[in-house]
């Protein structure tokens, strides 16, 4: 049996279940519900866990099986890692009050991080359009 017909057997049994469960919920009264909402809630922890683990699956396949496309992906992981790196040395890490409470000098400095990195990329990819642009309007 192939990889096609057993996913498509797994997505018909969930989605039978999910029928059920929702059929369920739906003929309760409003007292009853919490006693659905519960195998709902696993279900759909489930279903998110499972497709990300064949996302993952398929992934490190594809990567795995061809040298070129994985030294590629780790040249841009390599990159993105350095832009992390770079953000987290020129940013702030001074201790701010924030409402009643202080924000210690560890979480400004890694919220900085994450406002300096997009700040970052966003400018690296204007670069990158911008440059694109112009390279077509030359030809």
């Amino acid at each position: 049996m192939n990889l096609h017909k057993v996913t498509k057997i797994a997505a018909i049994v969930i989605s039978v279940i999910s029928i059920l469960f929702l059929a369920g919920l739906m003929a309760t009264s409003d007292n009853e519900n919490n006693s659905w909402i519960s195998p709902l809630i696993y279900m759909s922890y489930f279903v998110l866990f499972a497709c990300i683990a064949i996302v993952l699956v398929f992934v490190f396949k594809n990567l795995l099986s061809d040298k070129e496309n994985f030294k590629k992906t780790l040249i841009s992981v390599g990159l993105f890692l350095g832009v992390i790196l770079i953000s987290f040395v020129f940013a702030d890490g001074s201790d701010m009050k924030v409402g009643d409470e202080v924000a210690t000098g560890m979480t400004s400095k890694l919220v900085s991080t994450g406002l300096n990195a997009f700040y970052l990329l966003a400018v690296i990819s204007m670069a990158t359009m911008a440059w694109t642009g112009l390279t077509k309007l030359k030809k």
